[in-house]
């Protein structure tokens, strides 16, 4: 009988990590025209959910290094040229201000809910 409670438990504990795990997003951010843009439109401000994914995709035919001192999440992505992206997993809830450290006037409003 405990073998099989045992085993009741894996398999549940299992599914509710495959449930949130299947629940995160992806998002594919770009660097274009030395904005931040989304579906071919200028982006100034972005919500998503704790657990999703930002897919950073420079467009341009220079470099970008985007980053975030926030306290939610701090990174630097480095300098990367057209037709990469790097990716971010943000994992807290808050707020964050993404930047490009080579470009001062690309500026992303980031709520993570």
């Amino acid at each position: 009988m405990r073998v099989m409670k045992a085993k009741v438990t894996v398999i549940l504990c299992a599914m509710t990590l495959a449930a949130g795990a299947a629940a995160a997003a992806e998002y594919t951010v770009g660097q274009h025209n030395k904005t931040f843009e989304k579906d071919g439109a200028k982006l100034e401000k972005l919500t998503i959910n704790v657990g999703d994914t930002i897919h950073f995709k420079n467009m341009d035919p220079w470099f970008h290094n985007v980053f975030s001192l926030s306290d939610i999440k701090t990174f630097d992505l480095g300098s990367y040229p057209q037709g990469q992206f790097k990716s971010v997993v943000f994992d807290k809830a808050g707020s964050a201000e993404v930047e490009c450290a080579i470009h001062p006037q690309m500026f992303l409003e980031l709520e993570v809910k």
